[in-house]
């Protein structure tokens, strides 16, 4: 149906110093947001993820969620993005989705949202001279985005070239001031050499970059994808008892199955690195 303003001219007579002139109907603007939505890259599996529909039942979970309206209500006068971490299932992508919709939705933000190993995946192609994209026609889109998803920072086996690629976009981000939202099963250890440390698998150089350009938001909860949504107390007590992944046994897992000694740590792949396409950037095989 033709909108009840502008009848589907688009347009509106606003008076404005005592001047009237056309602007765009708001109906225009709705209408832009939700194409924009559409070239966005949301998965078809999160297509329903909102902020009303984020169920937030633990502290840092309620925690996170307030951060996350925060966010969309002072954007785009923001200074930091949001890095949203912790285990599996307990609603990152979902609130970082919820987040990208509700500005573009609201404030007119071009967005976009990108697995980060599709993304790599994606650069990576353009290396076969049978592709006509190059590493910037990928890339564009990623460092220049109004606010940008970047899903399961750290999923990826990590490599000189993986650490270079990511090191790009956070950097350019930074330096342009982008609001990023970053969402990661990563935790934060000291430990240069554990393998599921963000120091590990980004390096401390990307890592520093993160901690000046976002908050960092640590959230907790059971594993939605196991217990499924509105889940009863009693579902969530099985969980805890049953699921390897609960917090309960993840500890027991750890108590009784110590690290043998004289295990060697993991250590950063070295010596396969060729140059990268763009200017002094370096690129490594990580396969």
């Amino acid at each position: 149906m033709p909108c009840d303003v502008c009848h589907g001219t688009r347009w509106t007579p606003e008076v404005r110093d005592g001047v009237e002139r056309l602007v765009r109907c708001d109906c225009w603007r709705a209408e832009m947001a939700e194409r924009h939505l559409l070239e966005a890259r949301i998965p078809q599996r999160y297509s329903r993820c909102e902020l009303s529909t984020f169920e937030h039942d633990t502290d840092s979970q309620r925690d996170a969620f307030r951060r996350a309206s925060t966010f969309v209500q002072q954007f785009p006068s923001v200074d930091r993005g949001l890095l949203l971490y912790g285990p599996n299932g307990v609603g990152k992508t979902h609130l970082a989705v919820g987040i990208l919709k509700a500005v573009m939705r609201t404030r007119g933000a071009r967005g976009f949202f990108f697995e980060t190993r599709e993304l790599l995946k994606l650069v990576r192609d353009t290396y076969n001279r049978s592709v006509a994209e190059t590493e910037m026609d990928v890339l564009g889109p990623v460092l220049k985005a109004d606010v940008l998803v970047l899903d399961d920072l750290g999923a990826e086996r990590t490599s000189d070239w993986v650490q270079e690629t990511l090191g790009l976009v956070v950097n350019t981000r930074y330096n342009e001031r982008r609001p990023t939202i970053f969402t990661s099963n990563l935790v934060d250890s000291p430990d240069s050499t554990e393998p599921r440390s963000f120091i590990y698998q980004l390096g401390s150089r990307t890592r520093s970059r993160l901690a000046e350009m976002c908050d960092w938001v640590e959230m907790h909860g059971v594993d939605m994808r196991e217990v499924g949504p509105h889940a009863s107390a009693d579902a969530v007590q099985r969980w805890q008892r049953s699921s390897p992944a609960s917090p309960d046994n993840l500890r027991k897992a750890t108590t009784t199955s110590p690290r043998p000694k004289g295990q060697a740590r993991a250590t950063l792949p070295a010596g396969a690195a060729t140059e990268l396409r763009w200017s002094g950037g370096r690129a490594g095989n990580d396969r």
